[in-house]
């Protein structure tokens, strides 16, 4: 009999849900076969069969929550997938039963400090060192605000944390208390429908709330005259997609437009880490996809290093790759600075959530045609968007900001030398 465990799965994730089951008990598995998807907070994995044989055995459900190392089914490589395969369902269900495991699950059931820990666990991404410190020092993972600008907690955050003074231990313990007010269920006399959150709408949840806490967040304005871009696309597409087999979108103009007002005013790409500012020489940028499990943030790596047709491959493979539920670790870690698009649904103005630990993100919204009063005072028709840049005021002052959002719209209205530039 060999079990199914959860493996390794990469260095800042050490859990997951099961998403699905790809086999059933019964069924024939060959080695190095798909038999159940995890859902992480960050990207689907497959776990393959490390054996040929039958699957016998379904420790964990679908739903379950699961760490590394967690036994989740059972092969058997002499089993048959015949009609005969009940047999060999019922001895390894007999011996189950006969386990001392049974009695240790109902013995150690009781404690509720273990159930409590077990808990805090699936809300916090840690290392197992970090993970077996915060046990031996009683420290509560969720309370500690890792250093790690993936939110990973370390041994270190966590000594940290045990420094601390004891008064806001004293402080922690009131809202403690009142935590399970809040997620008490309501009882409604109409109907309802209750969802369990997935994991990665935890996780996006948990990000957002606390890059909100964390950053001293405002958003400024802008409006920018498309015109000219329209125009170009409208003139170059035809040659554009015979010459590099992709259509010119507007994505790689606002990409590389970014790319140039980043370079102009470095301190939007940069980030935080203790009281350093770390300002990043090089140019990753993120483009928020909106999928049905929720949004992600693909990074295009090196945009400054691709030209327009690169950016547009990138961005469509990588648009791709989210919808198929295809994205890697590597596709979604490391941004500097993020470009998110609420005009592709109609939004007209809004203030984006800082992608932490980034300090800008530029919203994009939907084109429509205004009234614009031309520089003879004469009045035009102009496609025109509103941007906004929502900025970590903790290290980019207004002025840089103000700067930054009409160095973008400045390129954007003379894409001709954008275009050649890029």
């Amino acid at each position: 009999m060999k079990e199914i465990k959860v493996p390794e799965l990469a260095e800042s994730i050490t859990e997951g849900t099961i998403a699905e089951w790809l086999v059933k008990v019964g069924d024939k598995v060959e080695k190095g076969d798909p038999v159940v998807e995890l859902e992480t907070d960050k990207v689907n994995v497959e776990v393959n069969a490390e054996v040929s044989g039958v699957l016998t055995e379904v420790v964990r459900e679908e739903g379950d929550d699961v760490e590394v190392g967690d036994v989740i089914g059972k092969v058997s490589e002499e089993g048959e997938a015949t009609a005969d395969s009940p047999a060999p369902e019922a001895t390894p269900k007999e011996e189950v039963k006969e386990e001392p495991k049974v009695e240790e699950k109902t013995e150690a059931a009781p404690p509720k400090e273990e159930v409590q820990e077990e808990s805090s666990k699936h809300d916090v991404i840690a290392s197992p060192a970090a993970r077996k410190r915060a046990r031996e020092l009683n420290i509560d993972l969720s309370a500690i605000t890792p250093r790690d600008p993936l939110g990973r907690v370390r041994p270190e955050d966590v000594d940290a944390a045990a420094k601390a003074a004891n008064e806001p231990k004293a402080e922690a313990k009131p809202a403690k208390k009142e935590e399970p007010k809040s997620v008490e269920k309501t009882e409604f006399d109409k109907p309802v429908e209750r969802v369990k959150m997935t994991r990665r709408r935890q996780t996006i949840a948990n990000r957002l709330v606390e890059a909100q806490q964390t950053a001293a967040m405002l958003t400024t304005f802008n409006e920018v005259d498309l015109t000219n871009v329209m125009k170009l696309r409208s003139e170059r597409k035809e040659k554009f997609v015979d010459k590099h087999g992709v259509k010119l979108g507007f994505m790689s103009f606002f990409t590389k437009a970014v790319v140039g007002a980043l370079k102009d005013f470095p301190l939007l790409n940069a980030e935080i880490q203790g009281n350093e500012i770390v300002i990043k020489k090089f140019y990753d940028i993120g483009i928020a996809v909106s999928t049905d499990d929720g949004l992600v943030v693909p990074v295009v790596r090196d945009a400054d290093r691709l030209d327009f047709a690169g950016v547009e491959r990138e961005i469509a493979n990588l648009g791709k790759k989210a919808r198929d539920k295809a994205l890697g670790l590597n596709d979604l870690q490391g941004g500097t600075f993020t470009i998110t698009n609420g005009g592709t649904f109609g939004s007209m103005l809004s203030t984006p959530i800082l992608n932490a630990p980034q300090v800008g993100i530029l919203g994009m919204h939907n084109i429509q045609k205004r009234a614009v009063v031309m520089p003879d005072d004469s009045i035009e028709v102009r496609p025109m968007m509103y941007l906004a840049l929502s900025y970590d005021h903790r290290i980019v002052d207004g002025k840089e900001a103000v700067q930054f959002l009409v160095r973008v719209k400045q390129l954007l209205e003379d894409p001709y030398d954008l275009l050649l530039e890029g």
